[in-house]
């Protein structure tokens, strides 16, 4: 019998969504954030690079495509800088961020006294589209067969709030409460969920570092200390994502990235997914779950036995933090080792069912920042190879 997961199309060999920049664009982009050169002339250069990084991915034989994110310095820049009622803050101080989550402590202690956020001090509105221009720019360089296969990324909506808190995340004598402020910005994401799909976009996948910084043993005990229930704001976060996904089209398959940090191959967070996996994996309301295992930091793959039929998950096997490459025998192994846990969980299925629930990929993108990762074009070209291969050895 085949699993209910396969009536939508997920490739066996995937990747998270950023590619290092072509070096033109690297230059161009810091000309511009420095003042010297235009927005039009930025634009230009991203031009050039998008069919490059289109060709480069179907070179390698990977089926889903993504733009590399060439049009962005930061992996999550898009909604909460362009939407009415967002202020963008330089260098907003850590006195306004949560304390205890995993990257604020890291930069503090290396004498940071902040980052650049935003803070809502108006009411959400929608006024014009955000990752439209970013779909229609890729979808000019695939054939029509191939559209249904792009993905576009676009950062967690819960961010802004596991970031700042209740306190800081907006202005009260704009919203009273969470539930004032997560109803228009539901609102918000979903009309830009819509907007796409109107475009032909069938592919769209959540960059949240938020349900892996909810794993770390520092967030749990800064928590704990602070009086906040875990638990409770989960499944707050995990209800916003289900408002904006609910009664999504049957064809469009979104999915979340569970980042542990991956700013020039720095990592933030660590910790099993064993503290998330029951709630994350079976409420959360999305068809694929793309995975960090590409070290010891994730835990084991046991949390794996509470994948649901009908879902997919993604395990991100190959690391882009560093050039060396995997072993594709030990990448294989672990793949089959998954999918016995998965067979043996709840409920119970055949091995060869929950083999068909799995893909592998990378464990992040290889920029997430523009500077990109600490690794060559080669290199990448290695990795995402060796996820092809990997792939199509297990699968066919």
């Amino acid at each position: 019998m085949v699993s209910p997961v396969l009536a939508k199309y997920f490739p066996r060999a995937d990747h998270v969504g950023s590619l290092l920049r072509p070096k033109e664009l690297v230059k161009k982009r810091i000309a511009f954030h420095s003042g010297h050169c235009t927005a039009e002339d930025l634009k230009a250069v991203e031009d050039e690079a998008v069919p490059q990084i289109v060709k480069l991915q179907k070179d390698i034989g990977l089926t889903v495509l993504t733009d590399g994110e060439v049009r962005r310095a930061v992996y999550n820049h898009g909604m909460f800088e362009q939407v009415e009622g967002m202020t963008v803050i330089p260098d907003r101080p850590f006195s306004e961020y949560v304390p205890y989550l995993p990257y604020v402590q890291l930069f503090s202690s290396m004498s940071i006294k902040g980052f650049t956020s935003t803070k809502t001090t108006g009411k959400l509105r929608r006024t014009k589209p955000v990752h439209v221009h970013e779909f229609l720019s890729l979808k000019q360089h695939v054939s029509p067969e191939d559209v249904s296969k792009l993905k576009i990324t676009m950062c967690s909506p819960t961010w802004m709030h596991l970031r700042h808190g209740s306190e800081h995340t907006y202005d009260h004598a704009v919203y009273k409460d969470d539930a004032e402020y997560f109803a228009d910005l539901v609102k918000v994401f979903r009309e830009e969920v819509q907007d796409l799909y109107d475009h032909g976009c069938r592919r769209i996948q959540f960059d949240d570092p938020g349900f892996a910084f909810y794993c770390s043993n520092v967030l749990i005990s800064g928590m704990e200390a602070a009086g906040v229930d875990r638990e409770k704001l989960l499944d707050t976060h995990i209800d916003v994502y289900n408002q904006i996904t609910a009664g999504r089209p049957a064809d469009l398959v979104i999915g979340v990235h569970t980042c542990r940090g991956n700013m020039k191959g720095m990592h933030f967070s660590e910790g099993s997914y064993d503290h998330v996996a029951q709630q994350f994996l079976t409420k959360l309301d999305v068809d694929v779950f793309y995975l960090e295992y590409d070290t010891d930091r994730a835990g084991g793959l046991e949390p794996l036995r509470y994948l649901p039929l009908g879902k997919h998950v993604v395990l991100g096997l190959v690391t882009t933090k560093s050039g060396a490459l995997e072993d594709i025998e030990t990448v294989k192994g672990r793949v089959r080792r998954a999918a016995e846990i998965i067979s043996e969980g709840q409920p119970r299925r055949s091995y060869e069912q929950a083999l068909g629930q799995i893909s592998i990929s990378p464990q992040c993108g290889f920029a997430s920042v523009f500077e990109g990762n600490p690794i060559t074009e080669e290199d990448e070209k290695k990795k995402l190879a060796l996820v092809v291969a990997a792939a199509r050895e297990l699968w066919g």
